[in-house]
């Protein structure tokens, strides 16, 4: 989710996506008390005196509980009690665990950081977390994502969990009740190169609709995974914040409107009820779907949807959503939390949360023998998941990411886009209700 993609991304899921997103379950994070851990017997402290709860805060689906990876980690160490505390949305999230690392008290054990977030935790929380890179074999994780978390003296405050690259998910059965192909290839070939394209697909759905459906979930997961393959969009590679002239952030958002403004948006805010109950319904014939997607989809649509959704590449490379997970000063439980967030992580449990939900790892070391569930392969038509994926993955620009990525993203799907899908104002209405809350994220 995550994968959350978790997302992302994310788009851009993209999202996430979603993002990755991620991706992502309900139920705040400790809304009701300090936030701390607690030994379960009120002074455990891993000595075999009593028995360590360790809390891990994320966001999504991280697809840890549904891989079995905590009771197998609790029976390998049957000291250790884990307890998840899942937020539905990142931007929920996010906010509340800078609230307590400033405060340096409140905080779970483990923090998951979400790839939007990474760069602000890295220039303003560093010394609110432990260094990892002094524990870890760092060979493990792709260069680029170790980067994304390391500040600039050298310190690795997150380890890599998931990556988000993007595919094309969509419904067969809708598809054809629309007249439109199904076959994967010859939909990958319609819509290649350009998001575009996509959009363009989407109006010949439009014409032969099934009732009641739309051709995509939301613009925002068209804008998501259309800037997540940009090669600049919010920062460039001096750090400069150029989200308002970036050539990435015109051309996706003009994919997105013309999505918003043509009657094939479903128009829901994704990671919200709405959005679980049209996967359940069938309203919506296709979705940007990055990794963490995968599992999120197979969840939400249920055993009604299996057999019906499948995947295509994508029309571009894009990177929606992934993950770290970081370990905060303030926890009274520093060498076991670190050592449950260096086994999360390593790339066999990788391997085995994209065996059950398709997350895509950050380990290369695991790419050639990755395999989904069968479950999973037969709920997406046999689709090829893995090299789908893996293609995208190692296509994916790298892109320079600022401390305010995340808001920024944020203002453009939640607050641009959703004035022109939900609330009838036009392209360049939304740009503006999106630019003012910019500004403010940014103090301009």
């Amino acid at each position: 989710m995550r994968t959350s993609i978790r997302r992302s991304q994310r788009l851009m899921a993209l999202a996430a996506v979603a993002a990755l997103t991620t991706g992502l379950l309900a139920g705040c994070a400790k809304d009701s008390d300090d936030g701390s851990s607690h030994d379960s017997d009120g002074g455990g402290n891993g000595s075999g005196k009593g028995r360590i709860t360790l809390t891990i805060g994320t966001f999504g689906v991280f697809g840890y509980k549904q891989a079995g990876l905590y009771d197998e980690y609790m029976k390998l160490h049957p000291d250790i009690n884990i307890k998840e505390n899942v937020t539905t949305r990142t931007d929920v999230y996010w906010p509340k665990v800078l609230t307590r690392l400033q405060a340096g008290s409140g905080t779970d054990d483990i923090e998951a950081i979400e790839i939007g977030n990474i760069t602000e935790a890295v220039q303003t929380q560093a010394d609110k977390f432990l260094d990892l890179g002094k524990e870890v074999d760092k060979s493990q994780w792709l260069d680029w994502k170790n980067a994304q978390a390391t500040t600039k003296d050298g310190k690795l405050i997150g380890l890599g969990t998931d990556t988000g690259p993007m595919a094309i998910c969509y419904r067969k059965d809708l598809f054809q009740q629309a007249g439109l192909p199904t076959d994967r290839t010859r939909l990958a070939q319609m819509w290649k190169g350009d998001w575009s394209k996509y959009v363009d697909v989407g109006k010949q759905y439009m014409k032969k609709a099934p009732r009641g459906t739309k051709f995509v979930d939301s613009a925002a997961s068209v804008y998501m995974a259309a800037v997540g393959g940009a090669s600049e969009r919010y920062y460039d590679k001096d750090g400069n914040v150029v989200w308002d002239r970036s050539a990435g952030v015109k051309k996706a958002w003009d994919a997105a409107m013309t999505a918003a403004t043509s009657d094939m948006s479903a128009k829901l805010k994704q990671f919200d009820p709405t959005w679980d109950q049209g996967f359940a319904n069938g309203s919506f014939a296709s979705i940007a779907c990055p990794a963490w997607m995968i599992g999120y989809i197979e969840q939400k649509s249920g055993d009604s949807g299996k057999g019906k959704w499948d995947v295509a590449a994508a029309p571009a490379a894009s990177n929606w959503g992934g993950s770290f997970l970081g370990v905060p000063t303030a926890t009274k439980h520093q060498k076991e939390a670190v050592a449950l967030a260096k086994w999360l992580t390593a790339p066999e449990q990788q391997a085995k949360v994209f065996a059950k939900q398709a997350s895509f790892p950050s380990t290369p070391s695991v790419y050639p023998s990755l395999k989904p569930q069968p479950d999973t392969t037969a709920y997406f038509s046999g689709a090829p998941i893995t090299q789908i994926f893996s293609d995208s993955a190692k296509t994916i620009p790298a892109q320079p990411l600022g401390p305010k990525d995340k808001p920024i993203d944020t203002a453009i799907s939640d607050i641009g886009i959703l004035q022109v899908e939900q609330k009838g104002k036009s392209p360049a209405q939304g740009w503006d209700a999106a630019a003012k809350e910019i500004k403010d994220v940014l103090g301009q």
